[in-house]
């Protein structure tokens, strides 16, 4: 038996919130869409709720979870919120912004969520599961709603495909706003640190703040998982990616980006262009979608054009890197 849809409506969502809040208190997994992508929800406080999101995902459990709040108020029970975390908070939440902060004494969030460090990975979502964190009462454990290492779910549709018959329903509000992962910044050491970028562009924070994010780095030293999206290999398709083509080869799938067209495209096996007129934030709201459509072609490699890096263009790059990157065996 597969997955229920519960279709969020703009008006009266009396009866979705019900049935969510039943299944979340009960134990069970639930999707919800946020402005980024769709998570894959559980008590954030239930060990075997959050242990069963680890199942459904097939992900290692030693990658934290991110622990979704409805207001300051709920993330101050779960994290400190100092200095700077206040700053972005007030200028960010509810949004795409992830904060990496020293988990509260007495925080309702069990240790699987935090994958047992003394950290925790807060964010206020926007939209229909701010709702549902509100009236659940409690935070909710939710990484993206997909096997791990794959492309994330921008759409109910996408949920269903790769989780379907492992969850109890999926809240369907349509396809994500925003279309990227939200940013991930830690505010634990001296200097605020830019551990993924993501739906929020890394010059906003750093106006905000009033000074520059230091860049996460796999491999340097002292740089342990501390966050979701922090692998070398994720957020992958099942064809290879080969990254900032200059002309597109026989047979490959084409991912473009803007109004001039890598050489051959003509050639290619399928086309998107994440944005037409070069704009990267519709091109963010696409990437996943038109990654998994090209996926869905047959064609062994997708091609793809080269994206600008700034603003949402970092966190484009950042996401393609890792779908390029080297499979884990």
């Amino acid at each position: 038996m597969g997955a229920k849809i519960l279709r969020w409506r703009e008006h009266d969502n009396e009866a979705v919130l019900q049935e969510a809040v039943a299944i979340l208190a009960r134990g069970g997994l639930l999707a919800i869409p946020t402005e980024t992508v769709y998570g894959l929800a559980a008590d954030a406080g239930n060990g075997e709720a959050v242990a069963a999101i680890f199942a459904a995902k097939g992900r290692p459990r030693f990658n934290p979870l991110i622990a979704h709040v409805a207001d300051a108020a709920m993330a101050a029970r779960c994290g400190r919120l100092e200095k700077g975390a206040r700053r972005l908070v007030e200028a960010f939440w509810p949004g795409p912004l992830t904060l990496v902060v020293p988990l509260a004494s007495g925080a309702p969030i069990h240790p699987l969520v935090t994958a047992g460090l003394d950290t925790v990975a807060l964010r206020q979502p926007a939209g229909p599961s701010a709702t549902l964190i509100a009236r659940f009462g409690r935070p909710l454990a939710a990484p993206s709603a997909n096997v791990s290492g794959r492309l994330s779910p921008t759409r109910a549709s996408h949920v269903l495909a790769e989780l379907g018959d492992k969850i109890e329903a999926v809240v369907d509000a349509g396809p994500c706003r925003v279309g990227l992962e939200s940013t991930i910044v830690s505010l634990t050491g001296e200097t605020p640190r830019l551990l993924r970028p993501g739906g929020l562009a890394a010059e906003e924070i750093e106006a905000a703040l009033g000074e520059k994010l230091v860049r996460y780095r796999p491999g340097e030293a002292g740089n342990a998982l501390q966050a979701p999206g922090m692998l070398a290999s994720h957020y992958a398709p099942r064809a290879r990616l080969r990254l900032s083509v200059a002309a597109v080869d026989e047979g490959e799938a084409l991912l473009a980006f803007g109004p001039s067209l890598p050489a051959n495209a003509a050639a290619a096996r399928a086309m998107r262009n994440l944005s037409d007129k070069g704009d990267p934030v519709e091109a963010a709201a696409n990437l996943f979608a038109f990654l998994r459509e090209l996926d869905e072609s047959g064609a062994p490699v997708i091609a793809v054009a080269p994206i600008p890096s700034a603003g949402l263009g970092e966190a484009i790059n950042d996401r393609l890197a890792r779908a390029a990157a080297p499979r884990p065996a």
